[in-house]
């Protein structure tokens, strides 16, 4: 998508430095987190960097207690994202349900100002019970924006009948070093009911960060993990 358009070198160091801003805020870390302080309306990159992170660029929004209130310019920064990267009639089924969570998260976080906010759009989930498990769990961790609490609550519903399969998914990438996608799995299975006991997610979504931390969007997933469902830390 954007990557593409845009060059994916200087709009992977931006949505770098916003993965970062949204882990110091769920940290508690730094100053107030204010989504267009990290990521600016006027930079052309913005749009593009809030598309791919989704509904984590609004994480920081969905903690208890927020000190810091919503601002105007956050509102617009999310709408001038939503306006330039609509899902088009190809795009695939991540692509989907990351705008959807983009607007689910903005619904549920954000004030909706003098316009309201779009419906979410109709996203197929045939998938969840019909992939088998590798390519499960490769899509899974490329929605792991949506395991933020009470986002995608069908979804995640779907997605607790294969808890089994997830949970091997993310074994499978542990041992291929695959920090990304061992990072949103774990965060996804943070989420669900019933992961099993076996699996020592706390232990490894723990090494996950050891290992694979400096990528700033690995980083972001597991203490979101521990921030909304204490595991991991």
């Amino acid at each position: 998508m954007a990557e593409q358009t845009q060059g994916a070198v200087p709009l992977s160091a931006v949505i770098a430095d916003a993965a970062t801003g949204v882990a110091l805020a769920l940290r508690g870390e730094g100053d107030p987190y204010a989504l267009s302080g990290i990521l600016r309306q006027s930079d052309a990159l913005t749009s593009a960097a809030v598309r791919v992170l989704g509904a984590d660029a609004l994480a920081p929004y969905a903690v208890e207690h927020r000190a810091a209130p919503v601002g105007a310019d956050d509102e617009a920064v999310v709408r001038q994202a939503l306006a330039a990267y609509p899902p088009g009639a190809d795009a695939s089924q991540v692509s989907v349900w990351s705008y959807r969570g983009l607007i689910e998260a903005s619904h549920a976080f954000l004030p909706a100002g003098a316009q309201p906010w779009p419906a979410p759009p109709e996203a197929e989930a045939a998938w969840v019970a019909g992939d088998p498990w590798p390519k499960l769990s490769h899509r899974v961790s490329q929605v792991a924006a949506l395991a933020l609490p009470g986002l995608a609550p069908g979804l995640a519903e779907q997605l607790a009948a294969r808890t089994d399969d997830l949970a091997r998914g993310f074994v499978r990438a542990v041992r291929r070093r695959d920090w990304l996608q061992a990072a949103g799995l774990g965060r996804w299975l943070a989420r669900l009911p019933d992961a099993p006991p076996t699996l020592g997610l706390d232990s490894g979504l723990a090494f996950i960060r050891q290992m694979g931390g400096a990528d700033p969007r690995v980083a972001l997933h597991v203490v979101a993990a521990q921030r909304f469902y204490g595991r991991g830390w």
